[in-house]
């Protein structure tokens, strides 16, 4: 057999050749057994290599192993859905789709969010649903509208929230969450109700602190507090890090019985000893984390099945969802799918979405997986679960090692090579007489891969079948008829971000907090009512985070939210700012901005300061230590002024309200980057009316 196509199902049996075709006649089908070859793109028997074969027996009679928990995805840690809420219909939905609706592509059993705590957490901020200690907003950002999106394609999707980082009131002065573990259980739990009570969700689980330290007491409090809430069915997953809480599990009852999941990152398919010794589930609740090309799909479709293989992870969530931030910013394009121009429309299906599919369309939470070793004997894998309603799925990968590298943890050298592979079903399989097959394979010399495509049917006779199997494929042979590879019109062509921009926030009743296409980069910009001016600025964009939040990365000292094209070298921007802080407050406007996500701190650019004492200053970087010009503006708190920042070529200018402030500053470096606005430290500030020209 070919790479499209399986071997015979037994003796007598009938089988199928490349790309699904009809079977061969009886004749055909004895010479190809007597000769010991493959069906393939030749005539059968001519020159063919016999292939090692091993044998599988796939049974329910003795038991089943773990129940699976379904496979899915994080939208957040941080803002990588940011770009997503601004496309346009029918682009938007039809993104969705491809994420959750049943049986259309990915079909994503769970959606993991992150719960915004105003700090940087990867590619952004996500706004807190409290700001401030007698602040509550559950209307901000975009993480309610994304698990309604979800919940309205699956009603049985799982709610996963999970904090990166918290507001700073949340630690009263420190940088840490768990000083005061009844505040940060009441934070918690109030964004569980606030989901339930304005949008009607149900949170199914919830984390502890991405990454970070995991405190026993904490945990423990969280639990008591949900369970005298009633929120008893509310699991907690901890620790979203490393398996390290696995020791302490096993030697404290009671912070065993506080956790329901132990969840580890990137744990390389594996876990531990004392993780299996807590009797718990064990997820990998973030995993992937790669460039979402064939290689990164072939990373996808191994740790799908190892992870159960070699680690009995139950669970696999891929972080991200869909990769719908500034590509420039870190971990570009690692999402499942890409979604970065909401101004053109245009997307794309990448390949991990049908890898995805391949577990996800036929299988469903509660089911259980077979006990078998699942390891092939010429390299990869399969895996085999059930309803234990007479329903089989097998998914099968032999990925090559080089083609299926995550991005994190190194990856030991192994080998897969072409195989064939016999399966016995026994107990309640042993009456299945025929399995779909859906097939994947990667192509990583033509970038012509064939990717979730239906074959024909296969029969199983008298309890079993044989499947050739090739390097960098997948398999999936089910007894269920609802798999569907669905497809939207093509969307529209690519285009660069527009070169003339203008937002003057004039929006009584915003859809989201935050305005289109700008990507927060430390600090939360937000749509405001300015009810105490008169004139033209009653809707405006203010900056809200006003002490600096309990940081996951070293966010900036400064407030800065991005927005445009990375590539633009020449460019003109324009903006009313509004300086709420006395004495020493400050605002900025910038171009050529270099850098942001977890690198935000060591950002360069070309940064316009005016400062509420009268001063400004040009600097090449947003810490404000490569000074370039300073002098006096005459700019004061309290009123509003417009600053203009102009870049041409090695020479830069700046405008203050319409007149020369500054002008012929050499510019060395960076050569390009994106628009900015920002605060010089946390304070209120109000922006409106910008625009951008580049050339």
């Amino acid at each position: 057999m070919g790479r499209d196509g399986l071997g015979t199902a037994g003796l007598g049996s009938s089988g199928m050749g490349p790309a699904g075709l009809p079977p061969r006649s009886t004749a055909m089908l004895w010479v190809w057994l007597l000769l010991g070859s493959s069906w393939g793109p030749g005539p059968p028997g001519v020159g063919a290599v016999p292939r090692p074969t091993a044998t599988y027996v796939l049974d329910d009679g003795g038991g089943l192993g773990r129940q699976f928990d379904g496979i899915g995805a994080v939208s957040g840690g941080g803002a990588t859905s940011r770009l997503l809420v601004n496309y346009q219909e029918p682009y938007r939905s039809q993104i969705l789709d491809y994420l959750f609706k049943p049986n259309f592509g990915a079909s994503l059993h769970i959606l993991k969010v992150e719960i915004g705590g105003d700090g940087q957490s990867t590619d952004g901020t996500e706004p807190s649903h409290m700001h401030y200690e007698n602040d509550e907003n559950y209307f901000r950002g975009y993480e309610w509208w994304l698990m309604k999106e979800a919940k309205k394609r699956n009603p049985q999707i799982k709610l996963i929230g999970l904090p990166w980082t918290f507001p700073a009131w949340i630690g009263k002065g420190e940088n840490w969450p768990y000083d005061y573990p009844h505040v940060t259980a009441y934070y918690i739990i109030s964004w569980i109700l606030g989901a339930k009570q304005y949008h009607d969700l149900d949170i199914d689980y919830i984390g502890i602190w991405n990454e970070r330290a995991f405190n026993s007491k904490y945990i423990k409090v969280l639990r008591q507090s949900l369970d005298r809430l009633g929120l008893r069915n509310i699991g907690i997953i901890a620790a979203d890090g490393d398996w390290n809480i696995s020791k302490e599990m096993v030697v404290d009852p009671y912070l065993n019985d506080a956790v329901q999941v132990v969840g580890a990152h990137y744990p390389g398919t594996k876990t531990v000893p004392n993780a299996l010794l807590t009797q718990k589930k064990l997820w990998s609740s973030e995993d992937y984390s790669t460039f979402n090309d064939e290689v990164g799909a072939g990373c996808w479709a191994r740790i799908l099945n190892q992870n159960y293989v070699n680690g009995n992870m139950t669970s696999t969530i891929a972080w991200n969802l869909v990769a719908s931030y500034y590509e420039d910013l870190p971990f570009g394009r690692c999402g499942l799918m890409t979604a970065q121009e909401p101004w053109s429309g245009h997307y794309k299906v990448e390949a991990p979405i049908w890898i995805t599919a391949h577990t996800t369309q036929f299988t469903q939470p509660g089911w259980s997986y077979l006990q078998v070793d699942g390891h092939l004997e010429g390299g990869g894998s399969f895996v085999a679960l059930t309803d234990g309603l007479g329903n089989l799925t097998i998914i099968i990968e032999t990925m090559t090692h080089n083609h299926s590298q995550c991005i994190r943890p190194p990856l030991p050298h192994f080998n897969v090579s072409p195989q064939r592979a016999t399966f016995y079903l026994r107990g309640s399989f042993y009456l299945v007489k025929t399995l779909q097959v859906w097939y994947s394979r990667l192509d990583f010399e033509s970038a012509n891969s064939i990717l979730f495509k239906q074959l024909h049917p296969l029969d199983v006779w008298r309890g079993s079948f044989s499947i050739d199997l090739d390097v960098d494929e997948v398999y999936t042979l089910t007894t269920l008829k609802t798999g569907q590879k669905c497809s939207c019109p093509e969307p529209p062509p690519p285009q660069p971000f527009p070169s003339n921009y203008k937002d003057d926030f004039n929006i009584r009743n915003p859809p989201f907090s935050e305005a289109p296409n700008f990507a927060d980069q430390t600090g939360v910009f937000e749509y405001f009512i300015n009810g105490s001016d008169p004139g033209d600025h009653v809707f405006t964009l203010r900056q809200v985070v006003v002490q600096r939040p309990i940081t996951w990365v070293s966010d900036a000292d400064q407030t800065i939210s991005i927005i445009g094209n990375f590539r633009w070298v020449n460019l003109t921007v324009t903006c009313d700012i509004y300086i709420e802080k006395q004495d020493d407050g400050g605002v900025f406007i910038a171009g050529r901005v270099d850098n942001g996500g977890i690198y935000v701190r060591r950002t360069k650019g070309v940064f316009f300061w005016v400062y509420a004492d009268g001063t400004y200053r040009v600097t090449g970087d947003l810490a404000g230590e490569e000074v370039l010009m300073k002098g006096l503006s005459g700019v004061r708190a309290s009123a509003w002024h417009t600053l203009t920042l102009n870049i041409q070529g090695a020479s830069a200018s700046g405008l203050l309200n319409g007149y020369p402030l500054w002008e012929n500053v050499t510019i060395s470096k960076p050569s390009n980057g994106w628009a900015a606005i920002g605060t010089r430290s946390f304070e209120f500030a109000q922006f409106d009316n910008f625009h951008v020209e580049a050339s």
